[in-house]
């Protein structure tokens, strides 16, 4: 009984939090909002070696913002359970995970977001009520240090499936005219994803990651990368893709709406990259001028004809 009160304090404490920091974590942040206006961002993509120990996470975390903000950073992007740390690699479960400590430094961020005047992508573990695994989730912390929002990994894998609960919901909110939406990982092996952002006029993803602490010849380095070019061609998206640093890890890179890598992060080491979006720049898109119909249901690129061989199937 002793045990289950305090478990009971914790998520009413988390849930004050919630409620102080002028959270809105069941809705989007702006679910009426129209085709996002022309606008420019300086994005900042940022990796670090993502452990279970929380205090250290934060204070990567801290840093970074820090080097983010003197690069002339808007926005902030960090991988995966950033700051909790990642069940199944960091932590066996999350049976014993310190919330207190996560809190803690989860309110240190929120500060330093203010103190900055920067927005933060920022990936962590949420609490649920007693009984149900926690979400492994996105923060959208605004440059007033509030979180608006919050996006719960919708396709766990398999063994995520053992420690999280999953999402069901998109999410999307604007900085300075750019309209962004938020992936978590495993989502990238679902297209549906990128097609539904796109038909909500999603201009810029931040899609986090943790594939570290892999076999050296494991196959994500060589499959995540050209899968990201092809969502971001495809759906004509800027897509901020980051990792953690941890040994063994593919490096986190920024990827423009023709599909080009602009830059990656040097491999299994801390780093944080700038880069500008800018919505009124044009990019080479391809599948631009039939990519609103084909999502809609018009697969082919004009009217076809009416023919009697071309309707005959066997004839040569």
């Amino acid at each position: 009984m002793a045990m289950e009160a305090m478990s009971l304090q914790v998520v009413s404490a988390m849930g004050a939090l919630c409620l102080v920091l002028g959270a809105t974590v069941c809705a989007q942040a702006d679910p009426g909002d129209k085709d996002a206006a022309e606008g420019k961002l300086m994005v900042a993509t940022c990796q670090f070696p993502v452990s279970g120990d929380i205090a250290a996470n934060g204070e990567w975390i801290r840093r970074q913002m820090r080097e983010a903000a003197e690069q002339k950073a808007d926005i902030v992007h960090l991988p995966e359970c950033a700051l909790s740390g990642y069940a199944g690699k960091d932590h066996a479960d999350l049976d014993n995970l310190d919330w207190h400590s996560l809190r803690k430094e989860t309110e240190s961020i929120l500060a330093l977001a203010k103190e900055l005047g920067v927005w933060v992508v920022l990936g962590s573990t949420h609490r649920l009520s007693d009984g149900h695994k926690p979400h492994n989730s996105l923060y959208v912390i605004s440059a007033e240090g509030k979180i608006i929002d919050r996006y719960d990994k919708r396709f766990c894998t398999n063994g995520d499936l053992k420690h999280y609960s999953l999402g069901d919901h998109f999410v999307t909110f604007t900085v300075n005219g750019v309209k962004c939406g938020l992936l978590i990982c495993y989502d990238i092996r679902f297209p549906e994803l990128y097609r539904a952002y796109s038909k909500l006029d999603v201009q810029m993803i931040f899609h986090s990651f943790y594939n570290a602490r892999m076999e050296a010849d494991a196959i994500h380095p060589k499959i995540m990368p050209p899968t990201a070019q092809a969502r971001a061609a495809t759906n004509y998206m800027f897509i901020s893709m980051n990792n953690s640093s941890a040994e063994h890890a593919w490096p986190s890179r920024f990827i423009t709406p023709d599909g080009l890598i602009v830059e990656a992060l040097t491999p299994n080491e801390p780093g944080v990259m700038v880069h500008e979006v800018d919505t009124s720049r044009e990019y080479y898109d391809a599948s631009g001028p039939y990519r609103r119909a084909a999502i809609d249901g018009k697969l082919n690129s004009g009217r076809t004809v009416r023919d009697q061989r071309s309707k005959d199937r066997t004839c040569y």
